[in-house]
């Protein structure tokens, strides 16, 4: 199971906080995967497709329950992609109407309604059930394993945004993005991501990103170190190899034999160690020599090599 249906599963299954909180979520499934058909004046056909038995099950368990409603149920298997696809209907039935209405997908006049139903998300636990409906209905959460991504395919422009205010009342920001003849409502924040699924209820699936954060914050700061550790080398492998061909320009210059004791000191020990830096160099002195007390050296021989110009 991918981790878009775990999270769809997990939220399928979270109990409402009040009365209308189930109407919430119906609402919302019915929005995002409805398809609304007029058969005449005042007759309609709702049918809901799916490839998630999260949402199948939601539709049909709801709709059941909220409203009275007769479904038929057909399940088909893609020979293509080897799935099962969900089909629920809702016939033309004398009370179909009115809960349309109901759901916020028409108003009273008959209308279309294209954003979110003020009247079922009016109170914060019935918003957190519409968003969880939403999520269960069409959406998408990236393996925490690779990139954090959530996002919610969503059918016109105006409900889309409509959406993405909702879940920016959640204290999450969202965007809009159109995405082939759809909209996707997408959070990319791996907090926001947090944030949300924890305030819809889907909190084994939260503690599984936490875990994927930490992982991975693991890594990143080995790599850094790594990478931190191979620039120094490659440092200070450039900066003995410098070092080196300073002391034969001297030596060609017939300059090194009247050195100072401490800086031909310093010569000895850089042939002997040819690739090692100033600090592990003075260790290899006796007594041992500081980075700082090594590093003087070089540019007194510096010095030297400039005056007699080699």
């Amino acid at each position: 199971m991918s981790f878009s249906a775990e999270v769809r599963d997990e939220l399928a299954r979270c109990e409402p906080t009040c009365e209308y909180c189930n109407l919430a979520v119906l609402a919302a499934v019915t929005r995002v995967c409805g398809t609304l058909s007029f058969t005449g004046p005042g007759h309609y056909r709702l049918t809901v497709a799916t490839e998630t038995g999260a949402v199948a099950r939601t539709m049909i368990q709801l709709t059941h329950e909220i409203l009275k409603l007769k479904t038929e149920f057909t399940v088909r298997r893609s020979v293509l992609h080897k799935v099962r696809n969900y089909l629920i209907a809702l016939p033309d039935q004398p009370d179909l109407g009115k809960a349309l209405v109901l759901l916020g997908i028409l108003d009273r006049q008959g209308g279309f309604v294209p954003g979110t139903p003020a009247h079922i998300v009016q109170r914060p636990c019935c918003r957190l059930a519409y968003v969880r409906g939403a999520l269960i209905a069409g959406g998408f959460v990236a393996d925490p394993r690779g990139d954090f991504h959530l996002e919610i395919a969503v059918q016109g422009e105006e409900y889309a945004r409509a959406l993405a205010d909702l879940i920016g009342e959640l204290g999450v920001r969202a965007r809009v993005n159109p995405r082939r003849g759809s909209f996707a409502v997408y959070v990319k924040s791996a907090e926001d991501i947090e944030h949300l699924l924890e305030q819809v209820g889907a909190t084994r699936s939260v503690a599984e990103i936490r875990d994927a954060r930490a992982v991975k914050s693991v890594k990143n700061d080995v790599n850094r170190r790594v990478n931190a550790e191979l620039a120094n080398q490659g440092r200070s492998a450039g900066a003995a190899q410098q070092q080196l061909e300073l002391i034969w320009r001297l030596e060609r210059a017939g300059l090194r034999e009247g050195l100072p004791e401490a800086l031909e000191e310093f010569c000895r020990l850089r042939e002997a160690g040819p690739d090692l830096s100033l600090r592990d160099l003075g260790q290899m002195a006796d007594p041992p020599l500081s980075k700082s007390a090594l590093y003087h050296r070089v540019l007194r021989l510096e010095r030297i090599a400039s005056e007699a110009g080699v």
